[in-house]
């Protein structure tokens, strides 16, 4: 796999050069609404009724939130698969300077409007950092696979989360960090393009093992699987939208599996299942939508 990872390293510095020139600057003390924020009273208990959401977006600003805040895992995850020299590690020191923005101003966003109980959030916090679960793929291609997954599916539940907040700022504030994601996205998914070229059954067979295990980046995080089934509930990030909106359009359309030649057996056996598999999620994700849909329905408009 280093043969692999040297000839990758021209298309990093490729990736990263266009990556630089893209990149928008942006500060998070700019985008924060600074004048609606006080002090805090440790006498005085959060109440969630000062600033009302929906208990799902709450669950996602936590989810989103510290997700991001396990930036040391991620970086060292990235630092033993990629190496730390040449292109490959200049890029993971700039995307985490990048990605490092992203807590700062979710977190002031979020401690201003008072949006979620802080105390809770800071134990939460050193849990999930004191704990470092964090996904760890095998090998440098099957993290590859998974990153330009991860990036996509983190930009669409920023930018979900956003959308139902109903206030300019907040939703400005996920904006931003949806932009970044979009960027780190695109990266990684020209940098599989390029795998896809020099060893396609090595990493059609990585895209399979990814798709079929994938989770997102925040299963350490307390009670994950009730913020995550809220979540889904509320269609914020949920099996319809991980099919309809990374599988297909990246997957099936951009890298284009179906019709990549010069596969090896090892690498056939593993297109046929990915395909399957990414039908049974298509199938299984719309039954799942359908069913909460006809909750939120009945919720909406009680007998």
């Amino acid at each position: 796999m280093s043969d692999l990872l040297r000839e990758l390293e021209p298309t990093v510095a490729a990736l990263l050069d266009r990556h630089l020139h893209a990149s928008k600057e942006w500060f998070p003390h700019e985008v924060v609404p600074w004048d609606r924020g006080r002090d805090f009273d440790p006498a005085q208990p959060w109440d969630p009724d000062e600033h009302p959401v929906p208990d799902a977006v709450r669950s996602a600003l936590f989810v989103n939130l510290l997700t991001e805040d396990n930036l040391p895992y991620y970086f060292s995850t990235i630092n033993r698969l990629f190496g730390a020299d040449g292109a490959w590690g200049t890029w993971a020191r700039r995307w985490t300077a990048e990605e490092g923005r992203h807590s700062i101003a979710i977190r002031d966003y979020l401690t201003v409007t008072r949006m979620l109980d802080p105390c809770g959030l800071e134990r939460a916090r050193m849990h999930q950092v004191s704990s470092g679960v964090v996904p760890e793929p095998d090998d440098p291609i099957d993290g590859l696979a998974y990153v330009a997954l991860q990036e996509l599916a983190t930009r669409i539940a920023h930018r979900a989360t956003g959308r139902l907040l109903d206030d300019p700022a907040g939703y400005e504030v996920m904006a931003r960090v949806a932009t970044d994601e979009n960027h780190h996205f695109l990266f990684y998914r020209d940098l599989v393009s390029a795998a896809l070229e020099l060893d396609p059954s090595a990493t059609v067979a990585a895209i399979e093992r990814q798709v079929l295990a994938f989770e997102m980046p925040g299963t350490g995080i307390l009670g994950f699987d009730d913020h995550a089934r809220a979540i889904a509930r509320a269609g914020i990030y949920d099996l319809q939208v991980h099919h309809d909106q990374i599988l297909v359009p990246v997957v099936l359309r951009h890298w284009d599996v179906a019709s990549l030649e010069g596969l090896d057996a090892d690498g056939e056996a593993a297109r046929e299942r990915l395909i399957r598999r990414i039908d049974r999620i298509g199938r299984a994700g719309s039954h799942l939508a359908e069913r909460w849909a006809r909750d939120r329905e009945a919720v909406a408009t009680p007998a």
